[in-house]
């Protein structure tokens, strides 16, 4: 994942100035600038526009009882759409307007989805062992091990002081015959 970051943060300026080059030189420098600030705000009253309706479809989803998870992921686009179309550069925009495009959001959920569910199935995030539990198994994995706070109470001897006041001469736990009827307990 970092030589693909590094990539991406080394690729993408270059990249954006060789369009800005080339771009400058077929239509000139201010309608070059013009473009970029065209663009950034387009995509920002778009990006609102689509926001309001993202977040309108999650609260209805959530009134009715739902949750909202297309929404969430759409909100998460338009929020790198917003990034993307906010950094001045071609390249940047088109990235952020196909961000914005409703099909576009959908394969990118569809693709994203599968491969999260192939994920989880293979054992978790990048194949990493999870606990392993099967019938009467503890959390730790050992059937053998216990794991709780215990009394030894020895037939004959006194209890230990406890924190509880026994009802009746009795132990909160047991019923016994001394106890009024739905004294529960």
């Amino acid at each position: 994942m970092g030589p693909i970051l590094l990539l991406l943060f080394i690729g993408i300026p270059i990249l954006e100035i060789a369009v800005f080059i080339r771009v400058g030189d077929l239509i000139g420098l201010w309608p070059t600038i013009a473009t970029v600030l065209l663009t950034a705000m387009a995509g920002t009253a778009l990006l609102r526009h689509q926001g309001l309706a993202t977040l309108a479809k999650a609260r209805a989803n959530l009134d009715a009882g739902a949750l909202p998870v297309k929404e969430i992921f759409d909100g998460a686009c338009l929020l790198v759409a917003g990034v993307l179309l906010l950094t001045p550069g071609f390249v940047t925009d088109a990235m952020g307007l196909l961000l914005l495009m409703p099909p576009v959001r959908t394969a990118l959920r569809g693709f994203l989805s599968t491969r999260v569910k192939t994920q989880v199935h293979m054992g978790g995030a990048q194949g990493s062992p999870g606990p392993t539990r099967g019938p009467g198994s503890t959390p730790s994995g050992r059937p053998d091990i216990i794991d709780g706070d215990f009394v030894d109470v020895t037939p004959g001897e006194a209890p230990p002081p406890s924190d509880e006041e026994p009802r009746n001469g009795h132990s909160p736990w047991v019923k016994g015959p001394q106890d009024p009827p739905g004294s529960g307990g």
